[in-house]
C-alpha cells in the first residue's frame, strides 16, 4: 500500500447530494408499502427521486455528450417499439403498455441527463460523487436493517423495517434477498470510487483511512452473506476479478477488491459457527441443502428454450412469455408461476423473437463495449504525471461501467432492470461513462474557444435537464395518485363505499385497472359476457391459481369447453394445493367422449384437441361455439 492515498475531490454541493440521496438510497429503504404491489411505492420514489435529482442539477444536455449513448437509446427504442406494437396490434392492454413505455421513457431520460452532464465537468462530477455517496449510505443503512431482520426479528414491524418471510435471511425493505444483495453489490462498487480517491473518509491519515474503507467493504460483503444469495456470491467473485485486472486502479482499492472473497468466506464461517453454537438459524446452510439449486430457473429456461423453438421468428410479443407459457403444455414445468424467464436474453428472445432480440442485444453490447472502452482506454485515463493515481474521470467512469456489468450480471438470473429503482440507477451510470466523447472535449471544456454549433445548441437546451426532471417528479406524483384508486378495493379506508364501487372506480384506473380485473373475476362480482372484458386485461398481468380457475369456469359457461379443459391440465401440471377444489370429483382427467360426467366435469375431461395459446385471446371477442346449445 502506498505511504499515502490519492488526494481527495470536494464533496457534492448539499443539494445535488440530498437529492441523490432521495434517487438512490430512499427507495431502498422505504418499508411501508400498500397493496397490491409490494413495490410501487418504492419504485414512484425512485422516478420522483431522480426527477428531483436531475431539477437539482439543471444544466444543458450537449449534443456531443449524449451522441455517444445512441446504442444504448436505439436498444430502449426498439424494446420500446415492440411494446407499442403489442398493444396496437396485439392483446396486451393499455394499463400495461402505458406503464412498460413509461418506465422505458424515462430510463432514456435518466440516461440523456446524465451523458449531458458531461458536458460541463464541474457538473457532471459533482452529480457522480453525489451518486457513489449515495450508494455508499444506502449500503450502510441496509447493512443495520438486514442485521436487524437477521438477529433480532422481533424488532421488525413491517412499516419501518420489512420482516423476512426467510428464516435467517437478510431481505431487506424491498422485500428479496436478491436485491437486498444487488444494493450491497453496487454499494460495494461505489465504494472502491471513494477508496481510490481518498475519501474514506477525507482528511484522516492513511492507515486509519485503509481501515475505515475495509471495515465498510467488510460490511457490506457481510450484507451480502445475511442475504444467501448466490447472485451476490458471484457478484463478490467478480468484484476480485476486477482488482486482480485492474492494474491502474491503485493498491488501497486493488488490494480490498482482491481481498473480497477472503471476506466473505470469514463471515460465512461466522454466521456458521453463531447458528451451530447458539441454535439460531442461518438462511445460508439452508440454501446449501436445497436440492434445486437454480430455484426452478434450469427448468423455466428449458421451457424458454422449447418455445423460442416453437416461435423463433417474432416470438410471443412483448409481455407475453407469462400467458404464453401458462397456456402451453409443459410436463414437469416449475410450479411457480413465472411471469419472467430470469434471465434478459431469453426474455427478449422468447418475446421479440431471434433477430429482433438480436438487434437489442447487439446495440446493447456494443454500448457496453464502447463504456468499457471509454473507462479503461479513453482520454481521461492518463495520470497528469507518472506515479501519480487515475484521475477522477478514470475512476468514475470505471466504476460506471462496473455497475453497469453487475446490473447485467444480476439479469441474466433475475430481472432487476424491470424495476425502477435499479433500472433508473443503471441507466444513470450507463449514460453518464457514454457522455464522454472519444476527443474528450467533455472532460477538457471548452475554455477559450469560439462557441460552435454545439455550444449553441448547448445554450438553447439550457433548460432540458430540469424540465425533464420535472416531467419525471409529476409522473410519479400522478402514477401515485392512480395507484391509490386501485388500493382502496384490497386495504379499504374508514368509511369506504361498498366494495362494488370501490372495483368500479379501480377498473377506470389508467395504470393499474388490470388489479381491479382480477378483483372482480376471482370474487365471482362479474359473471357471463361482463366479465370478458376484464379476464382479457387481467390475465394478461399474471395467471395464477385463481385466475386460471376463473377463467376455466368463465370458458365453461360460454360453451368454450376444451378451452375450459385445457386450462384444467395446465391447473394439473402446476400441482398447486390451491387448485384442488377443482379436481375434488375427478383426481384423474376423463375421456372428452365420456357420456355420463359428473356435474361440472370439465376439469375432469381431456380436450378434445390440442388448444394453441394464442387462439386463447379470441374466447374474449369470437362468438362462442356452445351458444344455443
Amino acid at each position: 500500500m502506498p505511504a499515502t492515498l490519492p488526494a481527495n475531490p470536494p464533496l457534492p454541493p448539499p443539494a445535488i447530494l440530498a437529492a441523490a440521496l432521495l434517487a438512490v438510497a430512499a427507495p431502498t429503504l422505504l418499508a411501508f408499502n400498500l397493496p397490491p404491489s409490494p413495490t410501487f411505492l418504492n419504485q414512484a420514489l425512485a422516478l420522483a427521486g431522480f426527477g428531483v435529482f436531475m431539477v437539482a442539477l439543471g444544466g444543458p444536455i450537449r449534443a456531443s455528450s449524449w451522441r455517444g449513448a445512441l446504442p444504448m437509446l436505439a436498444a430502449m427504442a426498439v424494446v420500446g417499439g415492440a411494446a407499442l406494437h403489442a398493444w396496437w396490434a396485439g392483446p396486451w392492454p393499455a394499463t400495461l403498455a402505458v406503464s412498460a413505455l413509461g418506465l422505458l421513457a424515462a430510463a432514456a431520460v435518466v440516461a440523456l441527463a446524465a451523458a449531458g452532464s458531461r458536458g460541463a465537468p464541474d457538473q457532471g462530477h459533482a452529480a457522480f460523487r453525489a451518486f457513489v455517496l449515495a450508494w455508499v449510505v444506502a449500503g450502510v443503512l441496509n447493512v443495520a436493517i438486514a442485521a436487524v431482520q437477521v438477529f433480532a426479528p422481533d424488532w421488525t414491524d413491517g412499516s419501518r423495517i420489512a420482516t423476512s418471510g426467510i428464516a435467517g435471511r437478510a431481505v431487506g425493505n424491498l422485500r428479496q434477498p436478491n436485491h437486498l444483495s444487488s444494493v450491497f453489490t453496487l454499494a460495494s462498487v461505489a465504494l472502491i470510487a471513494l477508496i481510490a480517491l481518498g475519501r474514506v473518509p477525507a482528511g484522516w491519515p492513511p492507515g486509519r483511512a485503509f481501515a475505515a474503507a475495509a471495515a465498510l467493504l467488510a460490511a457490506f460483503v457481510f450484507g451480502i452473506v445475511l442475504t444467501a444469495s448466490r447472485t451476490g456470491l458471484a457478484s463478490v467473485l467478480l468484484l476480485a476479478v476486477w482488482g486482480g485486472l485492474d492494474r491502474r486502479l491503485g493498491w488501497p482499492a486493488r488490494g480490498l477488491l482482491l481481498a473480497t472473497p477472503l471476506m466473505y468466506a470469514l463471515a460465512w464461517g461466522a454466521m456458521a459457527l453463531w447458528a451451530h453454537v447458539g441454535d439460531h438459524t442461518f438462511g445460508g446452510a439452508a440454501r446449501l441443502a436445497e436440492s434445486d439449486i437454480t430455484s426452478s430457473r434450469v427448468g423455466i429456461w428449458l421451457n424458454t428454450l422449447a418455445m423460442i423453438a416453437r416461435e423463433p421468428w417474432l416470438g410471443t410479443g412483448f409481455g407475453q412469455f407469462n400467458l404464453a407459457w401458462s397456456l402451453t403444455p409443459f410436463p414437469g414445468r416449475p410450479t411457480a408461476f413465472f411471469d419472467h424467464t430470469h434471465n434478459l436474453p431469453l426474455q427478449l428472445a422468447v418475446e421479440l423473437g431471434l433477430p429482433l432480440a438480436a438487434l437489442v442485444l447487439g446495440l446493447l453490447i456494443w454500448a457496453l463495449g464502447r463504456a468499457a472502452a471509454l473507462a479503461w482506454w479513453g482520454s481521461d485515463q492518463s495520470p497528469s504525471a507518472p506515479g501519480e493515481p487515475l484521475p477522477e474521470a478514470a475512476v468514475h467512469a470505471r466504476v460506471a461501467t462496473v455497475m453497469v456489468v453487475m446490473a447485467g450480471l444480476h439479469s441474466l438470473v433475475e430481472y432487476p432492470l424491470w424495476y425502477a429503482y435499479f433500472l433508473l440507477p443503471t441507466a444513470w451510470a450507463w449514460g453518464w461513462v457514454l457522455g464522454q466523447t472519444e476527443r474528450g472535449q467533455t472532460e477538457r471544456g471548452q475554455a477559450g474557444r469560439e462557441p460552435d454549433s454545439d455550444t449553441a445548441a448547448t445554450e438553447t437546451a439550457g433548460g432540458a435537464t430540469a424540465l425533464l426532471g420535472v416531467v419525471l417528479v409529476v409522473a410519479a406524483l400522478i402514477s401515485t395518485w392512480d395507484y391509490f384508486r386501485v388500493v382502496r378495493i384490497f386495504k379499504a379506508p374508514a368509511a369506504a363505499p361498498p366494495l362494488a364501487d370501490r372495483v368500479a372506480e379501480g377498473r377506470r384506473s389508467w395504470l393499474f385497472g388490470h388489479h381491479a380485473d382480477y378483483a372482480a373475476v376471482t370474487s365471482g362480482m362479474l359473471v357471463g359476457p361482463a366479465a370478458g372484458p376484464a379476464l382479457a386485461r387481467a390475465t394478461q398481468y399474471l395467471m395464477d391459481t385463481r385466475i386460471t380457475i376463473a377463467w376455466a369456469r368463465w370458458l365453461e359457461s360460454q360453451g368454450r369447453r376444451d378451452e375450459a379443459r385445457h386450462l384444467a391440465l395446465r391447473l394439473r401440471e402446476f400441482r398447486r394445493p390451491e387448485s384442488a377444489a377443482l379436481f375434488e370429483d375427478c383426481p384423474q382427467p376423463r375421456p372428452a367422449t365420456d357420456t355420463n360426467p359428473p356435474p361440472g366435469a370439465f376439469a375432469c375431461e381431456a380436450p378434445g384437441r390440442v388448444v394453441p395459446w394464442r387462439e386463447f385471446a379470441d374466447t374474449f371477442s369470437a362468438p362462442s361455439p356452445g351458444a344455443g346449445r
